[in-house]
């Protein structure tokens, strides 16, 4: 048995790295690589490799709970994986997590080790897989904004999809770039150029910037 299968119908508290606050919720589920909470009656599906601490709540240190509630019925908890998720998730209404912002919107194409992720408010996000800390499907119903579905079309992105996410960046040398959605003003600029995975960024006052790829979280046109 793995060893997080004992968290299955506990009730307990975790922080995830990058994130401000903890999350609480249920364990429904739990797979080689993704945990599933269920709190405040949303599904969050968790990258284990996230998980900075995690504790049992107080109410549940020395009970035995087994009755779990049922998985979300729109999602294949078979064999369930990371990977299998963001699957099953594409074309669903979404809330992803990047850490200190959250986005909604739907996934549209998965990559080797990088997503879209069509927003109303963004367009098409360039999003690393390994930088995702939660996603949260919503039901298929669901309206974006409460919009109505022809006042928000999914608009798919005009540039060709590469394999990699470092791929991707060459390909996107000379274009006006936002780095990690604009948490840090000087990660917006001119993508000048990327070499040996260091990415070169001139900013609006003409500076040059460099950053490792590893560090790139998203990616987006202005």
């Amino acid at each position: 048995m793995k060893p997080a299968m004992i968290w299955l119908g506990k009730t307990i508290e975790f922080e995830l790295s990058g994130c401000k606050l903890p999350i609480q919720g249920e364990v429904i589920d739990v797979g080689e690589d993704i945990m599933v909470v269920y709190g405040n009656q949303r599904y969050i599906y968790v990258p284990l490799h996230h998980l900075q601490t995690m504790h049992f709540t107080r109410s549940e240190e020395n009970t035995t709970n087994m009755n779990v509630p049922a998985p979300d019925p729109e999602m294949d908890h078979n064999n369930i994986s990371y990977r299998k998720v963001l699957m099953n998730a594409r074309g669903k209404f979404s809330e992803i997590s990047i850490g200190r912002r959250t986005l909604h919107g739907y996934i549209t194409s998965i990559m080797n080790d990088y997503f879209i992720f069509y927003s109303p408010l963004h367009q098409s996000v360039y999003v690393s897989i390994h930088h995702l800390k939660y996603i949260i499907p919503s039901p298929s119903n669901s309206r974006p904004f409460a919009m109505d579905h022809q006042h928000f079309p999914i608009q798919p992105s005009s540039i060709s999809l590469s394999r990699t996410l470092d791929q991707q960046l060459q390909k996107m040398v000379g274009e006006l770039v936002i780095l990690n959605l604009d948490y840090k003003p000087e990660q917006t600029g001119l993508l000048k150029n990327v070499n040996d995975k260091l990415i070169e960024v001139i900013d609006a006052e003409g500076c040059t910037r460099f950053m490792h790829t590893s560090h790139v979280q998203t990616l987006h046109l202005p």
